[in-house]
């Protein structure tokens, strides 16, 4: 198994995670053991307990049971009103600082505003608060009104039967799905969606798709017989006689009566604790941890700076106002902006690699994820069934003389499959898919259809009675083709076929072909058996529908249930969901970039087995679901640590190895599309689902792929890390910059008799210097950071700060020394000469150390940044080069600088890119980290 790369420790689920997961399963288990006893009563005590009929119900009746009971409806995450959205976007720790700092600046402004002009940095606050929000707000409004969009052009209706008045004959009638109630009698044909939970009253030839439910790639024949004993199991998927809302019928006919509408569907048990709060991911975790470490500095150094200067200075009043100034700067206000910015822009990117982003925060949890869990069906496969081998009798490779495999199995097959007159089911697709066209032509110019005995589910085969044509047997005889359960086929046959002869099934023959059959589907492979019996012509046999093992006399071209037997085995067909051809590859490049995956089906064992051999999981020991509820949560994490596949999983089952891996320390993505997937995207640190998915599990994802493909996902996860490794260092950049500031003004405050910089200045300088960073989102990623997971590291920042902060404020101190002693600016006479070298040196090396900072290689050399960042820092640079000649300079209390300070500035400059380039790489061998 791929060693799993272990970040930062985050907060494990909290208690309310813990009771929704709870209410959850037990929500779940207790619909699954009602449907249960539901299914085990007979039809006759079921309808009586709903007070309807076979016939349905009466129209009067139906209305008062939908006014009473509401409709059918599974509750789903509702959209929040715009206003809550945009109140929610406001929502953030810098940003209400930002606005509280706005509030003091306004406060000491109306207590001058007689005599002074209203002070420029309060719009400038504003506008940074009003940007970052409503970018945010935008974003995610627009993605939650196309979603609301789509669902409202989809309406679904279903066939139900009722009565207008109780003497009136049952009318068939198509009524929204919404409108179906308990006690309904609903009807059921290929292609119809299951609208209710529905016990049988008649199916014919019923097959369902349950993929939605379990995750199990083909579908499963239903029936309205008694229920079979599953050892106690209280699983309504496994019910014969049920069909549940979610699932589909892929082939025949059913009437079934409603035992179960809305939140009280096994799939509404699921959803309906998936509305509200979802619970926090990695990234809201790291968020926090890192806006309340700067908020922490903040809080201790500004108070320090107040009362340095207030105690030096004498003016308390100007200390306000300069202590106000300083939390600005130690303040990473564009944060919000920088953070939304690069993950609109990263959503815009993956949008071009057809990745919708519906949270934006996702991009980021992307980036940071190292543990995948994935259904295999459509994500490891490819989501359709193929014949995989045709097998002779003794389960040998059926060459039949072509050398590809395909003999006549496959011919026998293909006549059962093509001749058929109802709705084929995927392995019939299947087998029809393999012959080749011209095939085709001459197998259907040799037969001509004479009858058919059609699947049900007692008998699980289907036959076909053909006629030869005269070209390769004698014409007008007739030839019954078998297909279908190796048990009930092989029960039936007397002969077998070996070569060209025709030899009696002994008993040991028998065992020995059963356990050929048998070593197939241990191998993960769905096996049917093919046999045939030839007549003559006319020569079917009169027949009750209760097969008594008898035979009637000679009924001409009628054939029955009495006439499949003394069948010749002709061999078996082994089908299959096959391996995408790229999936190996995606699953090697995620390994490659530090993730794990972990296949988590509703499938059995066997077939997750041989999917993951075929793309290169080592599967080792495949743990079944219920295998889980025996284990308490210390075990659970114990397994999910060293297991790689779980199949047999239902939903409650998936959610907990999410929250176990969660606990472990993991940033864990789910990959799913079915009803069954849903509770565990919500619990998952990102949520993965595709367009094709059913509206829960899409509403609980918050990345959809429009192509369900590991190969997108894994392009996802390098812009997850690219936004992230931005994010991250405009985080650095900045708060080592603004520490390092901050204590070059302490050191400044402490000895110089005026103040080292104007309020307004540090203002302009900090905002100059937020420009700057205006294109980070825009700046490309190191090859090796995209390598690996990244988390938030709240104590990696803190540790960053403390040692590059003060390297800046090195240089800081020097200038002012140069300041003091070479250029005179040694008394409050001559600050603004002071003052104007100090804020264009500090300007300087603040926008120069982006370069330095943003990579752990050798700036301009070995690593150079994109266009956009190094026009926005050469422009800055000039700026502040150019602002104290400028007319502005005044106003700002600055003067021209002297010619002869430039020459001291470059050598400052050069001086302050090696000691950084050198600090860097002793940080990098120290701590093993950069970024």
């Amino acid at each position: 198994m791929t060693d799993l790369l272990t970040p930062e420790k985050l907060a494990p689920p909290g208690r309310r995670r813990e009771r929704r997961a709870a209410e959850l399963e037990a929500r779940t288990r207790a619909v699954g053991a009602q449907l249960a006893d539901i299914s085990a009563r007979p039809v006759s005590r079921v309808l009586k307990d709903l007070r309807t009929g076979r016939d349905g119900l009466l129209h009067d009746n139906a209305v008062a049971r939908l006014d009473r009971d509401g409709p059918n409806v599974v509750a789903h995450e509702r959209v929040p009103r715009w206003y809550v959205q945009l109140a929610k976007a406001f929502w953030n720790p810098f940003i209400l600082v930002l606005a509280a700092l706005a509030a003091v600046m306004y406060a000491q402004w109306l207590q001058v505003a007689d005599t002074e002009p209203f002070d420029p940095k309060i719009p400038i606050l504003g506008a940074m608060v009003l940007i970052s929000g409503l970018l945010r707000f935008w974003q995610e409004y627009r993605s939650n009104s196309s979603a609301a969009a789509l669902r409202a052009l989809v309406t679904t209706t279903t066939a139900v039967q009722r009565r207008s008045g109780r003497t009136q004959a049952p009318a068939t009638v198509e009524i929204p799905v919404a409108d179906v109630v308990r006690g309904d009698v609903v009807k059921l044909a290929a292609g119809d969606l299951v609208p209710a939970d529905l016990r049988l009253l008649s199916a014919k030839d019923l097959m369902v798709a349950q993929g939605a439910l379990t995750g199990e790639s083909l579908p499963v024949a239903k029936a309205d017989t008694p229920a079979r004993d599953h050892g106690g199991s209280a699983d309504p998927v496994e019910a014969d006689n049920l069909v549940l809302a979610g699932t589909s019928v892929t082939s025949g006919t059913a009437t079934g009566v409603v035992v179960a509408t809305g939140a009280d569907t096994y799939f509404g048990s699921m959803a309906g604790s998936l509305a509200g709060a979802r619970p926090e991911t990695g990234f809201d975790v790291g968020v926090k941890k890192v806006s309340f470490l700067l908020i922490r500095f903040m809080l201790v150094m500004v108070p320090l700076v107040f009362a340095l200067n207030g105690l030096t200075k004498g003016d308390w009043a100007e200390a306000v106002t300069f202590s106000v100034a300083v939390a600005v700067g130690l303040t990473p206000e564009m944060l919000p902006m920088v953070v939304t910015t690069n993950l609109a822009r990263g959503a815009v990117a993956m949008a071009r690699r057809k990745v919708v982003v519906k949270r934006l925060n996702a991009i980021q949890n992307l980036g940071a994820m190292d543990v995948l869990c994935t259904d295999k069906t459509g994500t490891l496969t490819e989501d359709r069934v193929v014949l995989h081998r045709c097998l002779d009798a003794y389960g040998r490779a059926d060459g039949g003389g072509n050398g590809n495999g395909d003999g006549e199995v496959l011919e026998y097959a293909y006549l059962n499959s093509h001749f058929q007159t109802g709705l084929r089911n995927p392995m019939d697709q299947a087998v029809v898919a393999r012959m080749h066209e011209a095939e085709e032509v001459v197998v259907d110019a040799r037969f001509t259809l004479v009858d058919e005995v059609p699947f049900d589910f007692a008998r699980r085969r289907m036959s076909v009675v053909l006629r030869r044509d005269g070209l390769d047997g004698p014409a007008g005889e007739h030839l019954m083709v078998t297909k279908g359960a190796v048990e009930e086929v092989l029960a039936l046959c007397t002969h077998l076929a070996d070569g060209g002869r025709r030899v009696p099934l002994t008993d040991a023959l028998r065992r020995q072909v059963a356990g050929a059959a048998e070593g197939h589907n241990r191998q993960g492979l769905r096996v049917l058996a093919v046999a045939t019996r030839e007549f003559p012509a006319g020569g079917g046999a009169t027949y009750d529908t209760t097969y008594d093992g008898t035979h009637g006399a000679a009924h001409g071209d009628t054939y029955g249930v009495a006439d499949e037997a003394e069948l010749t085995l002709r061999g078996f067909l082994a089908f299959l969901d096959p391996p995408k051809p790229d999936a190996a590859e995606a699953l090697r490049a995620l390994a490659g970039s530090g993730i794990a995956v972990k296949v988590v089906t509703g499938d059995n064992e066997a077939v997750a087995a041989r999917v993951c051999a075929e793309v290169g999981i080592e599967a080792g020991t495949v743990v079944p679901g219920p295998y889980l509820d025996l284990l308490d949560e210390p075990d659970l994490a114990e397994l999910v640590r060293t297991t790689t596949v779980f199949a047999k999983v239902n939903p409650v089952q998936k959610a907990r190895i999410v929250r176990a891996l969660q606990r472990a320390g993991h940033t864990v993505g789910f990959l799913g599309d079915g009803v069954n997937d849903a509770a565990a995207l919500r619990e998952a640190d990102v949520g993965v689902s595709v367009d094709t998915a059913v509206d829960i599990a899409k509403e609980s994802a918050d990345i959809i792929l429009l192509e369900k493909d590991l190969t997108v996902l894994g392009q996802g996860v390098r812009q997850g890390r690219r936004t992230f490794g931005n994010t991250i260092k405009y985080i650095k950049m900045t708060a080592s910059s603004n520490f390092g500031n901050v204590f070059s003004v302490l050191a400044a405050s402490a000895f110089i008799p005026f103040q080292p910089m104007l309020a307004t200045q540090l203002l302009v300088q900090n905002l100059c210097y937020d420009i700057s960073q205006l294109a980070t989102p825009w700046d490309r990623m190191d090859e090796e950071y995209l390598r690996r997971p990244r988390a938030w590291d709240a104590r990696g920042i803190g540790r960053f700060m403390l040692v590059l902060g003060p390297t800046s404020s090195v240089f800081d101190i020097t200038t002012f020394l140069l300041m003091w002693h070479v250029f005179g600016a040694d008394s409050e006479a001559h600050q603004a000469l002071f003052q104007s070298g100090w804020f264009v040196e500090g300007l300087l090396t603040q926008t120069l150390v982006v370069h330095m900072l943003r990579t752990r290689r050798i700036p301009f050399v070995r690593s150079r940044a994109t266009w956009p960042v190094l026009l926005m820092t050469a422009l800055v640079m000039a700026f502040g080069i150019a602002l104290p000649f400028s007319p502005l300079a005044p106003a700002l209390g600055m003067q021209a600088l002297p010619l002869g300070y430039f020459p001291w500035l470059a050598g400052t400059l050069l001086a302050y890119c090696l000691l950084t380039q050198g600090v860097k790489t002793w940080y990098i061998r120290r701590f093993n980290t950069w970024l």
